[in-house]
């Protein structure tokens, strides 16, 4: 048997500083509100499209509620620019975050594309609401992505937690 290669430990997702910062920041509260604000404005406004498309009725509703869950979208994107700059020290593409910003273009693209869409008229109502569910299918997937680094933190966090209570128990022994 050959041992198991040893495994390289990951980078932390923050420095120390950049964790301080990160809990000291009212922004970190702002991103914890709206976070889940814009999932409930994506549900409700799932259901309300996804019954245009099956009935045909309700496409004043699922159209608000899209320019709702829009709203929401571009809110926290500022609000998490400003996150990100106190955090990290610039507006977008910190390391840390660099993926889950490179695909938050992808998700403003759409919803974006949606609102000229709806603007211009260039599309049909049902093709309106498919637009709207491409958007929030990469909404989905980016919402996974910051729940898989909120994850990471809290992982960080415990390992940081059992890292001080060795130091303690040795300076304690």
């Amino acid at each position: 048997m050959h041992p198991s290669p040893s495994k390289t430990p990951r980078r932390r997702l923050y420095t120390e500083a950049e964790r301080a910062r990160r809990d000291a920041t009212k922004w970190t509260l702002v991103q914890g509100l709206l976070a889940p604000a814009q999932f409930v404005a994506f549900a409700v406004s799932v259901v309300l499209v996804l019954r245009f498309l099956w009935t045909g009725e309700g496409y004043l509703a699922a159209t608000v509620s899209i320019i709702v869950k829009t709203g929401f979208l571009y809110v926290i994107m500022v609000t998490g620019a400003i996150w990100e700059k106190v955090v990290f020290g610039q507006y977008l593409f910190a390391p840390a975050f660099f993926w889950e910003d490179v695909f938050s273009f992808a998700v403003i693209a759409l919803h974006s594309a949606y609102i000229w869409a709806l603007y211009t008229g260039y599309l049909s109502p049902s093709e309106l609401m498919f637009l709207a569910l491409a958007a929030y299918a990469t909404y989905v997937v980016n919402a996974g992505q910051f729940l898989w680094k909120l994850r990471l933190a809290r992982l960080d966090a415990e390992a940081e937690t059992v890292e001080e209570n060795r130091t303690m128990a040795e300076v304690v022994a």
